[in-house]
């Protein structure tokens, strides 16, 4: 993950959202998009600024508990992050998420030893998966709808099943959902 600033994260939230970054997108998601409104405030719990803090954080524990999502403060989570549905999702706080990636509904990303998974760029994580332990998944990859991932994934592949395996591979990177594309 980059080290930006936190209007930046932000904008390239609300570009994958909206497409754009203009001000009345950012209103209009912040006020109709559950997801985007709990994003907006989990990056905010990173601002440099005392006040913006304490009340980000306040306001990240409050959507957190009322939508059962469960992604600690201080993850490293790089640029364009996406949630698909604003519910029951669960990261390991050591877990490290690169830029693009899109995190479905009832998926947890956990670890018993402190070691949990290191997510590439350009990622679509479906609903119900599980990604368990000390698990690298590459770049330009899809996990398919529950998926329960105890291996590493490589670049450029479509996995799926019980236990995720190799189903299918890219033979160039693939733009499947809009990513956010850094100035």
């Amino acid at each position: 993950m980059n080290q930006g600033s936190v209007s930046e994260y932000i904008k390239s939230d609300l570009g994958r959202y909206a497409g754009n970054t203009r001000a009345t997108s950012m209103v209009r998601h912040y006020i109709r998009n559950r997801s985007f409104r709990y994003s907006f405030w989990f990056r905010l719990t990173s601002s440099r600024r005392l006040v913006v803090r304490i009340l980000a954080e306040y306001m990240h524990e409050r959507l957190s508990k009322k939508f059962g999502i469960q992604i600690p403060r201080g993850t490293k989570i790089g640029y364009g992050l996406y949630i698909g549905h604003y519910m029951s999702l669960v990261v390991h706080p050591y877990t490290e998420i690169g830029d693009n990636c899109n995190l479905s509904q009832f998926t947890t990303i956990g670890s018993n030893k402190n070691t949990p998974a290191k997510i590439g760029n350009n990622v679509y994580i479906g609903p119900g998966c599980s990604i368990v332990e000390d698990v690298a998944i590459g770049d330009n990859v899809m996990i398919g709808a529950g998926a329960v991932v105890v291996k590493d994934v490589p670049s450029n592949c479509t996995a799926a099943g019980n236990p995720a395996r190799q189903i299918s591979q890219k033979s160039r990177e693939t733009d499947y959902f809009g990513y956010w594309k850094r100035p």
